[in-house]
C-alpha cells in the first residue's frame, strides 16, 4: 500500500513538472522543473530497488542539469536571465505538435510491430529476468539496441561542443 502512494505521489510529481517545464517561458523555472522530473524519476527507480539506476539517475542526470544551469547563465546575462520570456509563435507551435504527433505515433508503430515488444510481452505469468534485458538493450545482433545508444552518446556530445561554440562566440561579441 505504501508504495502504491509514494508511486502515485512520483508520478503526479513527473507529470506537473514535466508540463511546467514545457509551458513555461522562463529558463530558470523550466530546468528547474526538469530537474523535478529527473529526481522523481530516480525515486521511481529506487521504490523498484534499481538503486545503481536511481544512483545513475542521480548522479548523471543530476549533473547534466547542472551544466544546463552553467550553460544558461555563460550564454545569457543575469539582467536578461531574471526577466527572460520567450514569445509563443503559434505557427510554430502547430508545426512543433504536428512534428511532436508523428514522431509519436511512428515511435508507437515501431514498438508495436518489433520483436522486441512482442518478445517481453508474450508471458503474462512470469516476470522478466534482467539480463534478458539487459541482453536486448545492450547488444549488438539483430532486434538488439546498442547503436541508438552510441548514436544517443555521438549526439549529446554533439550538444555540449555546439553548447561550448556558441558560449564561445557570445563572448567574442562583447
Amino acid at each position: 500500500m505504501a508504495n502504491t502512494i509514494v508511486f502515485a505521489i512520483l508520478a503526479t510529481v513527473i507529470v506537473i513538472a514535466a508540463l511546467c517545464s514545457v509551458f513555461t517561458t522562463r529558463i530558470m523555472r523550466a530546468v528547474t522543473a526538469l530537474l523535478f522530473v529527473l529526481f522523481s524519476i530516480a525515486g521511481m527507480y529506487f521504490l523498484l530497488d534499481y538503486t545503481y539506476l536511481g544512483a545513475a539517475q542521480l548522479s548523471i542526470y543530476a549533473g547534466g542539469m547542472t551544466m544546463i544551469y552553467i550553460f544558461a547563465i555563460q550564454l545569457v546575462s543575469r539582467r536578461k536571465l531574471q526577466n527572460f520570456k520567450e514569445k509563443v509563435n503559434v505557427k510554430r507551435f502547430v508545426a512543433g505538435a504536428l512534428v511532436a504527433f508523428f514522431g509519436a505515433a511512428t515511435v508507437i508503430g515501431v514498438q508495436l510491430k518489433s520483436y522486441f515488444f512482442e518478445k517481453f510481452t508474450t508471458v503474462a505469468d512470469q516476470e522478466v529476468a534482467m539480463d534478458k534485458i539487459g541482453d536486448a538493450l545492450v547488444g549488438s545482433e539483430k532486434y538488439q539496441y546498442v547503436l541508438p545508444f552510441e548514436f544517443i552518446s555521438l549526439f549529446l556530445l554533439a550538444c555540449i561542443i555546439g553548447g561550448l561554440v556558441v558560449s564561445r562566440n557570445h563572448k567574442e561579441e562583447k
